[in-house]
């Protein structure tokens, strides 16, 4: 297994497409059924455990309605994947007739959930950690079980319902962190309360014990903790306390270099706070180690018993370093590459944030993620397509939501609207377009196709044009215009590029080995040269990433020393947040060169690489 994981990449993979807010499918076409699990990394390949519950089956079959409690146990089933995305079945590892000690069985559980794999290095073990709560083994605590293979069908090993140090028997909720070292860790809270945060690390002898928890955060109660690593900091991650209900993770990071030592207060993770972390609660964490990059990914929590709030179980975001700490991307369709470790925004992505007005999950005054305007501003209980929410607007006011960095581009935006009549305006750097409501006694889904976006800022806004009250769902803003084509790359750190300035490779979701970082003046320019097979018109694309919030950062266009045009860099938000700029350009047949120069003070955004595509007459 050492050997496996320890095998280079011959090739440099492929993007595959991750989907949010849907059901997914194994390789077969089969349900998945992970809830509440993990996936860890043996050898080359993953493995996803999760436990099936038949409330995953009835929620599937009709996700407009709640399923109370409806969380029988039915088995632990394991898939493998190599990318991340497509995962095939490989076992129910664990069923309701696995037996748990002292003649009793998981069918006789009261609870199954909340579990993670550690490999034993002694043994040659699978040890999955499960948290249980039995009346006929004692109560609450964590089961063992321990398997030959990450597919193996798991025994019964040991039932522990007591961490030394912990407050209470058992667990509040539970995921396995493995470290760099390969040592394995138990993250939990206890059980009653869940005010405090917990590390233990598994025996080393056999991992069929828990060893003595080391208490990191305290504070008020947190569910759904988890943990990941990046950049050498480890973090802590949890949501609020209030009922496998959706809101902002709270992050504690490490001080140091040590998983068991001290902690920071807690804060905000970053991008949680518009749509409630995509209208989940925290999961667990996957860390992949690129040939690139490194990236963590986010695993939300969504559960069946808030019917349409979610519509699928298991919502995957990136998560990447902006700064000091690290940032959450709310993205409902993603494309990652497991190979190189690096991921794009989806061309089918919903730029609007809480779309679906699914992540209060109670009737408020102010909608997650909107900005009243003034007027009567609520969600009402009743959605489109028999979801439980929708967005009500009426006296007059309206909502606003600023998204902060659009890739530019054509846009269509739509929504279902029904009762009285409104508008929904989106604005751009270069103006505003409406798409008009009329009243409806009925859902009827409106559309504006064709709308040109710069790249940067834009802003969604909601109005009603009268008392009655427009209700609005299901809000899309959608990129259909496809990206500058890529059949020819010129990354900025390799020449015959030029950079004025440094090559650095500090901001991630870079391609290649870096990116030029101008210096911060005038007229220090980064120039390509590209070859073209035959004279004409090309389109062109520069990928950048502008952190500096307060201006554009304006660019000369030059092409072989003739300037054909301005390009205009606008704020991404970020400097791990990467754009495309593409303009249409006049190139040579044969060897041409491509200079952008900036025409302020601040110099050029981060240049990642120019794509060219083919010329045409």
């Amino acid at each position: 297994m050492t050997a496996a994981a320890d095998l280079k990449a011959a090739d440099e993979g492929t993007f595959q497409t991750i989907t949010n807010n849907t059901f997914w499918n194994d390789t077969s076409g089969n349900p998945i059924y992970s809830q509440g699990g993990g996936v860890f990394k043996f050898g080359d390949t993953y493995y996803w455990y999760g436990v099936h519950y038949t409330g995953a089956e009835l929620y599937r079959a009709n996700p407009t309605r709640k399923y109370d409690g409806n969380v029988s146990f039915a088995s632990i089933p394991v898939y493998s994947s190599k990318d991340l995305v497509n995962w095939k079945f490989e076992n129910r590892v664990a069923t309701r007739s696995t037996g748990v000690g002292s003649g009793a069985n998981l069918g006789g559980a009261g609870w199954v959930g909340r579990l993670g794999v550690s490999y034993n290095e002694n043994t040659g073990k699978y040890v999955l950690a499960v948290q249980m709560w039995h009346t006929g083994r004692g109560g609450h605590g964590v089961l063992l079980l321990q398997g030959d293979s990450p597919t193996d069908t798991f025994d019964y090993g040991y039932f522990q319902t007591q961490i030394t140090n912990s407050p209470t028997t058992g667990t509040g909720d539970q995921t396995v962190f493995t470290d760099d070292d390969g040592k394995d860790y138990l993250i939990f809270s206890n059980r009653e309360g869940r005010s405090r945060g917990f590390v233990a690390k598994f025996r080393e002898s056999d991992s069929l014990r828990i060893e003595p928890a080391v208490q990191i955060r305290s504070g008020a109660g947190r569910e759904g903790n988890a943990m990941f690593k990046l950049d050498g900091k480890y973090y802590h991650a949890a949501s609020d306390l209030h009922g496998w209900n959706t809101s902002v993770n709270y992050v504690n990071e490490s001080t140091g270099g040590n998983v068991q030592g001290s902690y920071s207060s807690e804060y905000v993770l970053a991008g949680t706070e518009m749509d409630y972390s995509h209208v989940t609660q925290t999961g667990f964490f996957v860390t992949v180690k690129g040939t690139k990059q490194n990236t963590v990914i986010y695993a939300g929590d969504r559960w069946a018993d808030f019917a349409w709030n979610g519509i699928g179980y298991n919502q995957w975001v990136p998560i990447t370093k902006t700064g000091a700490r690290p940032q959450f991307h709310s993205v409902s369709q993603w494309q990652f590459n497991a190979t190189t470790g690096e991921w794009r925004v989806g061309q089918a992505n919903n730029h609007i944030l809480n779309p679906d007005i699914q992540a209060d999950r109670i009737i408020v005054s102010s909608v997650r993620g909107w900005r009243n305007l003034g007027g009567s501003v609520t969600n009402v209980n009743g959605g489109v397509n028999g979801s439980r929410f929708a967005l009500q607007v009426s006296n007059s006011g309206g909502v606003e939501q600023r998204i902060e960095s659009v890739p530019a581009g054509t846009y269509t935006l739509s929504l279902h609207a029904r009762g009285s009549a409104g508008q929904v305006v989106i604005t751009g750097a270069n103006g505003s377009r409406t798409l008009s409501i009329p009243a409806s006694s009925g859902w009827a889904k409106r559309e504006l196709t064709g709308i040109a976006l710069p790249g940067g800022a834009a802003t969604v806004t909601v109005r009603a044009s009268g008392s009655g009250g427009v209700i609005v769902d299901q809000l899309s803003l959608v990129k259909t215009s496809a990206d500058a084509p890529s059949g020819q790359r010129y990354e900025a750190e390799t020449a015959p590029a030029q950079c004025q300035g440094t090559i650095d490779s500090n901001q991630a979701g870079y391609s290649g080995s870096g990116f030029c970082n101008g210096t911060a003046a005038a007229g220090a320019f980064a120039q390509f040269t590209v070859t073209s097979a035959a004279a004409g018109r090309a389109t062109v694309g520069v990928r950048f990433a502008n952190g500096a919030t307060d201006a554009a950062r304006p660019a000369n266009l030059i092409v072989n020393g003739s300037t054909v045009g301005t390009v205009s860099f606008e704020s991404t938000g970020a400097w791990t947040t990467w754009s495309t700029k593409t303009a249409t350009v006049p190139l040579n047949a044969g060897s041409n060169t491509i200079r952008l120069d900036p025409t302020t003070a601040a110099g050029l955004p981060n240049v990642d690489y120019l794509d060219v595509g083919a010329a045409t007459g």
